[in-house]
């Protein structure tokens, strides 16, 4: 038996931001961080919204830590919001739905995401860091209750972030379709979000923006799949690695992924080598599928300009066998392990990261 359910209004297109309008907003808390105010973005939204009151907490930061939830937690007690807008990537969204969870709930919550990855406008999930570990907050009542996907906020997205943010849609929807809780609907939205967002990369990392819409509503669906089919060992292992050595969560996706579908064919290369077929990759046999659709990680990730190892990506493998302890512990505890295809042992988080770490 399968059960779906998707309670977010999603509202797409250029200019999609003046909906805020019409939600009837008194008291407006906006989360954001200080590039979005600085530039005016955030006082934009923000009258948007035609609010009596408006408070606006600027102080999102990369990897959001419990107290900066906490201090963002005490300023929505004392502000009392009726709504709650999130504007940014998906540390905004973390920070304000964990606010919101924190704040006792009963505030409704806005997601407006301008980068196309998280998908954390559509999802029951929180990432906040605490003693370099990345906590995941699961909880059905933070997902969002309206999700904006404005192409407009699009327009000047650097190439870094459109390669990191990219392979985190990839990501979410490659371990969306293969996780223990995948089904009909999750393996239809991950394959579509994973198809869209691969054919799409590479133009929008060129500049084009005429595709950018396209990969930014691929996140959306690659979250609605993923909040309910589950994740697995390859953001348990960026969530760690993440937590210890402060690389975007994309980055360590890319890294970590093609590592990832090379573990978990074992157990269903089927549905890999499907949606390789489905993805323009080819193959006969299911093999041959798998191997083509990780060969084509690994050429996109080339594309984007993307580290293929965690050395290139600046950390110090002697950093991470000393710590190798640390990070295989955080993995085996982090829930994504429980929906991984195939159960998650130390020895296996070991081989990956001997693949993935690089030389000095």
């Amino acid at each position: 038996m399968e059960r779906f359910s998707c309670k977010t209004n999603i509202i797409s297109g250029a200019g999609a931001i003046g909906v805020l309008g019409e939600l009837g907003i008194r008291r407006l808390f906006l989360v954001t961080d200080p590039f979005f105010y600085e530039n005016g973005t955030a006082q934009r939204v923000a009258a948007a919204a035609k609010a009596d009151k408006t408070h606006i907490f600027h102080g999102v930061q990369p990897d959001p830590s419990v107290e900066l939830a906490a201090k963002g937690t005490a300023q929505v007690l004392e502000f009392r919001p009726d709504t709650i807008v999130a504007l940014g990537g998906g540390s905004a969204m973390d920070c304000a739905k964990a606010m919101a969870y924190f704040s006792g709930g009963g505030i409704r919550l806005v997601a407006i995401p301008t980068t196309s990855g998280s998908g954390s406008e559509v999802t029951d999930f929180s990432i906040l860091t605490h003693g370099g570990v990345k906590h995941p907050l699961v909880d059905s009542s933070i997902r969002p209750d309206v999700a904006i996907l404005d192409s407009d906020l699009l327009e000047a997205l650097p190439k870094g972030l459109i390669a990191d943010a990219g392979f985190d849609v990839l990501s979410h929807a490659l371990e969306a379709l293969v996780a223990t809780g995948s089904g009909a609907i999750t393996d239809a939205l991950a394959r579509d979000a994973f198809t869209a967002a691969f054919s799409a990369l590479p133009a929008s990392f060129s500049g084009c923006r005429a595709v950018r819409l396209k990969i930014h509503i691929a996140a959306a669906m690659a979250g609605m799949a993923f909040t309910q089919a589950g994740l697995g060992l390859c953001h348990a292992m960026a969530h760690s690695l993440g937590g210890q050595f402060h690389v975007p969560h994309g980055r360590l996706n890319a890294i970590l992924l093609p590592a990832v579908v090379s573990c978990n064919a074992h157990a269903r290369g089927d549905k890999y080598a499907a949606l390789a077929r489905c993805a323009g990759l080819g193959g006969s046999a299911d093999t041959m599928a798998v191997r083509n659709l990780k060969n084509g990680l690994l050429r996109l990730r080339r594309e984007l300009e993307l580290p293929g190892t965690l050395a290139a990506a600046g950390i110090d493998p002697r950093q991470v066998w000393q710590q190798s302890g640390q990070i295989v512990e955080a993995v085996l505890a982090d829930p994504c392990c429980a929906t991984n295809p195939i159960p998650v042992e130390g020895f296996m988080v070991r081989r990956i990261l001997e693949a993935v770490t690089g030389h000095v």
